[in-house]
Formats: C-alpha cells, sequence, structure tokens
C-alpha cells in the first residue's frame, strides 16, 4: 500500500463549513473513494496557515486527487468550490508532498 499527502487551501474563515460538509460526505464519493483504492483518509486544518493537509493510503495507482473524470468527483468539486482554492475545473489546489520519513 502506497502512502500520499498533499496541501489544499482553505479560505479565510470557512472551516466550520468544510467540517460541516466532510461530515456528511456523500456516500456514492465515499463509495467510488473506496473503490478506487483509497484507504485510510484524512485532512488536517493547520489554524495559522489555513492550510489543509491530506494524507491517504492508496491500493492501486490513483489517489484521490487523480479520479478527476469521474462525474461524481467534478459534482463534488463544484460543491465545495466557494470555500477552497480551486484552479479553472473547480479542482482544488492541491500540491503533492514529498515524504522524507515514516515509521511503523
Amino acid at each position: 500500500m502506497k502512502r500520499v499527502a498533499f496541501k489544499m487551501f482553505l479560505k479565510p474563515g470557512l472551516e466550520e463549513e468544510y467540517e460541516k460538509r466532510h461530515s456528511a460526505i456523500w456516500p456514492e464519493l465515499k463509495k467510488l473513494l473506496s473503490d478506487t483504492g483509497v484507504r485510510d483518509y484524512s485532512i488536517f486544518w493547520d489554524k495559522e496557515t489555513n492550510m489543509l493537509f491530506a494524507v491517504q493510503k492508496i491500493e492501486g495507482e490513483q489517489s484521490s486527487q487523480e479520479i478527476g473524470i469521474n462525474p461524481i468527483v467534478q459534482k463534488w468539486w463544484d460543491y465545495m468550490a466557494d470555500i477552497m482554492e480551486v484552479n479553472k475545473d473547480n479542482s482544488p489546489v492541491s500540491i503533492p508532498l514529498e515524504e522524507l520519513f515514516h515509521m511503523d
């Protein structure tokens, strides 16, 4: 299993809305992520920078950030676009992070 980490950017003052939306993640999106091999997915919020840090384990080749051709993912991006920094297609601005250390 491969670990993937990336950062995204939350608009100021919208952390409660972000948490609310993710607490009610759509069942079809959750199933898609699971079916794609995304496991153990967490998103953390840095209050000082308003940066979101995501880490997930993946079985297979695609992380959650690489399944954007799916209509469910595109609909989620549209839903989240008003509270995050996004690209022209409403995908979140997402910067991959390189793992420098891991301990089991």
